[in-house]
């Protein structure tokens, strides 16, 4: 499928990359385009061989926290038209599932995740590049209410990890590589005009 277009949002924790994805699926589907989804976070790295203990101390806002290497070889194989094994990510235990998920070739790859456009082996992958730009005030709130409601954390537990590497490691690597992207969206992932425009420009190059 030498026409699979694959498009990167990146962006802080919390900034509205799920949302911005979310709509920009529903919207490309009711057009007849067929879409699948990678999330940065099925790949980071296995860590079955660690204690509970190591697990928690790792850092998961640093690029070597995941797997790059086989995302790349993941978007090489779906441009490729061929299926690839997903992997699936427990946050509870911080470790990957032993089951994969099966998913297909697509004319549109969305690739979701904070570190995407951080690291300079995958981006000569992208077609698109999206920073989703957000305050990092808003972030935090977005996080909390998140890691609480959906992954089991306590709010001590999410406010050490956001002092010790989510705003230093944000600072590091996350906020330079929005200067990679294409499009930079404000207002999170409600931008109507940012939305419309990636819409438009899927179409056109597709057509």
């Amino acid at each position: 499928m030498s026409n699979t277009r694959i498009i990167a949002i990146s962006g802080g924790s919390g900034s509205g990359k799920s949302l911005f994805t979310q709509t920009l699926i529903a919207e490309i589907l009711d057009e007849g385009m067929d879409i699948r989804v990678l999330c940065e976070d099925h790949y980071y790295r296995d860590q079955t061989h660690l204690s509970m203990e190591e697990r928690v101390q790792t850092n998961y806002d640093h690029p070597n926290a995941f797997e790059h290497e086989l995302l790349r070889k993941h978007l090489v194989e779906l441009k490729a038209g061929n299926n690839i094994d997903y992997p699936q990510y427990c946050f509870k235990t911080h470790t990957r599932l032993t089951q994969t998920q099966t998913i297909t070739p697509a004319s549109v790859i969305i690739v979701e995740g904070i570190m995407l456009l951080a690291s300079p082996e995958l981006l000569p992958y992208f077609d698109i590049k999206v920073f989703i730009d957000t305050p990092l005030d808003i972030c935090l709130l977005r996080r909390i209410k998140r890691d609480i409601n959906e992954r089991g954390r306590s709010l001590q537990s999410i406010s050490e990890q956001y002092e010790t590497t989510v705003k230093p490691m944000y600072h590091k690597f996350v906020a330079p590589s929005r200067f990679t992207a294409d499009v930079v969206v404000t207002q999170g992932g409600k931008n109507r005009i940012a939305l419309d425009v990636l819409k438009s420009h899927i179409q056109q190059v597709l057509k």
